[in-house]
């Protein structure tokens, strides 16, 4: 396993930020990480990376323990953190240059070069890093992640402040990098996660909820049917709520209700029985596996 966690925990003060969280990420895959604010992400995360220490448990990169071989898991690791931090008075590559000595990186100059070209920096190489959009921010901190070809990247939040063209290169790269690196990365743009991943690791509270693929969660009980349905009139939602089956009842509009229901059949049924004794007309009425983002929401909420 490229990374390893197992009852890792992190505590501040009386507060346990991660609390006995453990998952694998192997070679090849690119897992979504992803939890409300103050989850415990970016703590799990700054652990991985060796900027934390851990209360208790393992994290291990490449086999490596992180907590006795720190200088060792940090040469395997590509970082974006949340706050990407760089020297505003800085140029683009007089900035990569100095992040490739810090690697100590063989031949940086054709590899400066050739990660420029990768997030596509070649526009805006020639500008101080003050002088970027937080989009080109973003792609400069991509880079310095990459610069010496680690064998495990850990991405948080790696499209933030970036515009939707900006965030189809970059998930194009982060996949093209996932074919044979390990890719961990966080995000609360949740379209991005199901373009990107096949597996998801959700924590809430600093306790692991789920580790699964998202075609699995959407078929399991915590991630029941949704049905869409439309009237022409307004209508108390508690009839909606009485109906055998339904979970959650969520206002689209104020005629376009979403139900959440383990038994969307049954509950379709009762619609139109419901419409007919009460004289409602349904516009549509319609059944689909639940998104990711209502998924997130039952288990986080």
């Amino acid at each position: 396993m490229s990374i390893e966690i197992k009852d890792l925990v992190k505590i501040y003060g009386e507060q346990k930020a991660v609390d006995s969280i453990s998952f694998q990420v192997d070679k090849g895959e690119i897992v979504g990480f992803l939890g409300p604010n103050g989850a415990g992400k970016s703590t799990t995360m700054k652990i991985l990376t060796g900027y934390l220490g851990q209360d208790g448990g393992e994290a291990k990169v490449c086999g490596i323990s992180v907590k006795e071989s720190p200088l060792e898991t940090k040469k395997k690791i590509g970082y974006l953190p949340e706050a990407n931090p760089l020297y505003p008075d800085m140029y683009v590559r007089e900035y990569l240059d100095f992040i490739a000595d810090v690697h100590k990186v063989a031949d940086k100059k054709a590899r400066i070069e050739a990660v420029i070209t990768l997030v596509g920096l070649t526009v805006e190489s020639n500008k101080r890093l003050g002088q970027l959009s937080k989009g080109y921010k973003q792609r400069v901190g991509l880079a310095a992640a990459l610069i010496h070809d680690p064998e495990v990247l850990i991405l948080d939040e790696p499209t933030s402040g970036l515009d939707p063209n900006q965030i189809i290169e970059i998930r194009d790269v982060i996949k093209r990098l996932g074919k044979d690196k390990t890719v961990l990365f966080s995000s609360h743009i949740l379209q991005e996660v199901e373009a990107l991943c096949d597996r998801v690791v959700i924590i809430n509270r600093g306790r692991l909820v789920a580790d699964s693929s998202i075609s699995r969660l959407r078929t399991e009980g915590s991630a029941a049917g949704t049905i869409r349905v439309t009237f022409r009139e307004t209508l108390d939602p508690a009839k909606l709520q009485q109906l055998n089956g339904v979970i959650a009842v969520l206002a689209v509009s104020d005629l376009e209700w979403e139900l959440q229901s383990e038994e969307p059949d049954t509950v379709k049924k009762q619609l139109l029985e419901l419409a007919l004794q009460n004289k409602w007309n349904i516009v549509s009425l319609q059944s689909e596996n639940r998104s990711l983002e209502a998924i997130f929401r039952s288990l986080t909420h």
